[in-house]
């Protein structure tokens, strides 16, 4: 005679499957589109905005946008003109760079990318290298490559550099100086020694308290008038100086909330296994901190990088500074929007690459609250 458990077990019906309309896409839109009647209202809201901005923005950047031709003649239609981009397009990137020298830039680029991607992945074996590489042997390359007057390349001026070459060269300097020294203006303000302690609050309030824009216009008019007659520094020299401290001060701020979150016995920890206090910050602090600031910190390299625009006040052309000034040729004029939309798509890539790679470095890293 079989057991009561026995009976049970066969008398087990299969669980039934979840409604249809709580799970796939269906399900999702309820949970998040129409969980309620404020929602739906705002979900609704939202379409109707959507079709009122979409389909005349498309019209004008896509189906009725011109591209082919080589003047402002050719553009007769409603949309965008492409054309304006297309033509100087090249300005747009090098600036005034010589035509015959561009492949220097090319070649620059490349070696960075040979260096980074390694440095960056997970997955390209090499990272120590590439990291080393990027250091302590691109910056010298990628000065004899720019600049020349060295192994037969010809001198290029750097009032000649412009465009998206300007923009990359002042901003990729600005983050990797702004970072180690961020770092140490964060530990000296930290510090217990008054005079290191006082010195680096100072450093950090004057830079914090005045705009970039009066920081480089001193820089590139008030510091020559202080200096010996006969010494002069390169503008944009002055320039990436200028951007590195003063992103400095901004990072040294974001590096001290991390310190400040480090538990108090991390250091306690270092302090009974005998580690020094530079060994305690390299081993045990920092790799912590950095870990817990990720988003502040490239928050402030993509800061950085937009602010790269404030350099056309003192005779530097961006990108953004290029645009501008194509856009006011007499033969070109009502075209600046197409400019601009160029302009800001390119800065967008860019800002929207560094926010991916740090989302990225969250989840590897498990810094933050995990998704779900």
């Amino acid at each position: 005679m079989a057991s009561l458990a026995d009976t049970h077990e066969r008398e087990r019906h299969p669980d039934l499957p979840p409604p249809a309309a709580t799970v796939g896409a269906i399900g999702w839109m309820r949970r998040n589109l129409f969980s309620s009647w404020f929602n739906a209202l705002l979900t609704f809201a939202s379409l109707y905005l959507v079709w009122l901005t979409v389909p005349p923005l498309l019209d004008w950047a896509i189906f009725d946008a011109t591209l082919s031709g080589s003047t402002k003649q050719d553009c007769s239609g409603e949309g965008a003109c492409w054309v304006f981009i297309k033509v100087h397009l090249s300005q747009f990137i090098y600036g005034f760079y010589p035509e015959d020298e561009r492949w220097r830039v090319n070649l620059t680029g490349i070696l960075f990318l040979l260096g980074a991607v390694p440095a960056l992945s997970d997955r390209v074996p090499g990272r120590k290298w590439a990291t080393l590489y990027l250091l302590f042997v691109f910056p010298l390359v990628a000065y004899a490559l720019l600049v020349g007057g060295m192994f037969g390349l010809e001198l290029v001026e750097t009032p000649k550099w412009g465009g998206l070459m300007l923009t990359l060269v002042i901003s990729v300097i600005g983050i990797t100086a702004s970072l180690p020294l961020g770092i140490l203006l964060a530990l000296g303000r930290r510090s217990r020694l008054p005079v290191v302690r006082v010195l680096s609050v100072c450093f950090i309030e004057i830079w914090r308290g005045v705009p970039l824009i009066s920081v480089l216009f001193m820089a590139s008019v008030m510091l020559p008038l202080f200096l010996p007659e006969g010494v002069t520094f390169d503008k944009l020299l002055r320039a990436l100086i200028a951007v590195a401290l003063f992103s400095a001060a901004y990072m040294a701020e974001v590096v001290r909330g991390g310190l400040q979150a480090v538990p108090r016995g991390q250091y306690e920890a270092a302090a009974a296994l005998g580690l020094n206090y530079w060994k305690t910050m390299a081993l045990i602090v920092l790799p912590q901190a950095l870990k817990m600031v990720i988003p502040g910190i490239v928050n402030t390299f993509i800061g950085g990088f937009k602010d790269t625009t404030l350099v056309s006040i003192i005779g530097l052309f961006d990108l953004l500074g290029r645009v501008h000034t194509a856009s006011t040729n007499a033969l070109w004029l009502g075209l600046a929007t197409e400019g601009y939309v160029f302009a800001g798509a390119v800065f967008w890539a860019f800002c929207f690459a560094m926010s991916r790679y740090s989302i990225h470095l969250e989840r590897k890293l498990h810094a933050g609250q995990r998704r779900t």
